[in-house]
């Protein structure tokens, strides 16, 4: 797809917006686009998502111990070392996704060379702290041979977390200029080739979980290449690949202005869920609740794939606009792209409700198990709605650069709000795993409601504005002058 491609009609007014007005013509022209981008992505998110849940299956036939431990190591790295990465990546949602708008190609390239030198360097103590993960886990009580075989796993997971770095670099790389069908066909092949080789590590090689571990990285690193020569030898990658050089260097304190907010947006969100999994071992019958509250997350974090999809084309169509000085394209574009949540957020949750009498079937056999889920199902509705807003305005936010009132937000949502509401329905009022859960759906609401007022106030002029002075801001070091 041509660098015009996804831009489309609108693109092309979006230096003084003339005539676009929020038309049903418009609008419509606009959902397609941002479902054009967020549909292969939604399959792009599913195939990294079960890269892990292939490696736990196989893993699962060894015995309790590897489907305990592996599933342990897997958590923890998850929430380490995963989503720090993740977060950090978000940046370029901004930076990239402003510059390509404003046409600054170069600058382009080289914040991807200065983010992938940014992501490795920030793997380095992540990598220190699962090397130590497995006495860690013996230090705060838990089992020493799980703990033991749990932290050979996170070693042996280490370069998988450089492979992740990359690879998320390279994504908005990707997705930053509306080239989908890169992202989908590599991720489709890399799970394909995951399957394979995991089970060949695992069974035929006789590696057990730590071949799962190797292969997870194995197919990080795949996808990485592949996404490599694509952009190396593709026509259209032509204008924004750039030569590794030392002006990489220049950008590292304007990536980190943004990253380290990104991250924390990301992982106050993230680890909120965690922690409400260990609090939920202290409840009365922790066996019950712990898998109840497992089933709620599993749950809700595969649904998350596809507002999350949504998010990330929200985030390109609103970056892009931005950095072209494109106001009213960027206000239609969020139009769009909460319609789209909010049409899939109440299809994903009819669908739940309608199956509410066999969706623990799908977790388990026993019946107070199945019997809680039912029950669980009305709350488990709210959240993936709220879930849906909040990865679509989240996206919206990052576009636009608002990471840091992101990460208030999330801090405040949750962690203020959120969890100790938990707390206290859990525990003092008894309601055990379903007040834990109403808790965190308070916060989910509360954030949703932050960030629908901090959009709805947004002056889309003076964001374009900033926009384009961040981009052209040392454009003298800059191929391409501005228009």
């Amino acid at each position: 797809m041509d660098h015009g491609g996804l831009l489309g009609k609108n693109w092309e007014l979006k230096r003084e917006d003339r005539g676009l007005g929020l038309t049903w013509v418009v609008f419509g022209q606009e959902v397609k686009d941002v479902s054009y981008l967020a549909g292969p992505m939604v399959a792009v998110n599913w195939s990294l998502f079960f890269l892990q849940i292939i490696s736990l299956m196989m893993v699962g036939h060894l015995g309790k111990l590897a489907l305990s431990s592996t599933a342990i190591a897997i958590s923890l790295c998850a929430v380490s070392g995963f989503s720090v990465i993740y977060g950090l990546s978000c940046a370029l949602e901004t930076l990239c996704g402003q510059a390509y708008g404003a046409q600054q190609y170069r600058k382009f390239g080289v914040q991807i060379h200065t983010a992938i030198f940014c992501l490795a360097l920030s793997c380095l103590p992540l990598c220190l702290l699962w090397m130590f993960l497995g006495k860690l886990l013996v230090f705060i009580g838990q089992d020493p041979l799980i703990s033991h075989e749990a932290g050979k796993f996170a070693v042996c997971l280490i370069p998988a977390l450089f492979g992740y770095a990359t690879l998320q670099a390279l994504i908005r790389f990707f997705m930053m200029q509306s080239l989908i069908s890169p992202l989908f066909v590599t991720s489709s092949v890399t799970l394909c080739f995951h399957l394979v080789f995991c089970w060949v590590l695992v069974f035929k090689f006789g590696i057990g979980c730590l071949g799962a571990a190797f292969a997870i990285g194995a197919s990080y690193w795949l996808n990485v290449m592949l996404l490599g020569l694509y952009m190396k030898f593709s026509s259209s990658c032509a204008n924004t690949r750039v030569s590794i050089s030392m002006e990489l260097f220049r950008g590292i304190r304007e990536f980190f202005s943004l990253a380290v907010p990104s991250a924390a947006m990301v992982c106050f969100e993230w680890w909120s869920f965690e922690l409400l999994t260990l609090i939920s071992g202290l409840l009365p019958n922790p066996e019950l609740e712990t898998s109840i509250l497992s089933v709620c997350v599993s749950t809700t974090t595969t649904i998350f794939t596809i507002p999350e999809a949504i998010g990330s084309a929200a985030s390109t169509r609103v970056s892009n606009a931005l950095g072209a000085g494109s106001p009213q394209v960027a206000r239609v574009a969020v139009f769009a792209a909460v319609f789209l949540a909010s049409s899939g957020a109440l299809l994903m949750s009819s669908i739940m409700f309608a199956g509410k009498n066999v969706l623990g079937y799908v977790f388990s056999n026993e019946g107070d198990v199945v019997d809680y889920v039912r029950d669980m199902v009305p709350l488990l509705c709210l959240s993936v709605i709220m879930d849906s807003l909040n990865g679509t305005l989240s996206g919206i936010a990052r576009g636009i650069g608002w990471q840091h009132l992101g990460a208030y937000v999330n801090l405040g949502s949750y962690y203020v709000l959120g969890i100790p509401i938990a707390a206290m329905l859990g525990f003092w009022v008894g309601l055990r795993a379903k007040g834990l859960w109403i808790g965190i759906t308070i916060g989910s609401t509360c954030q949703v409601v932050l960030l629908s007022i901090i959009i709805s106030c947004t002056d889309w002029k003076r964001e374009a504005r900033n926009a384009r002075e961040r981009v052209l801001h040392g454009r003298l070091s800059a191929e391409n002058e501005p228009i």
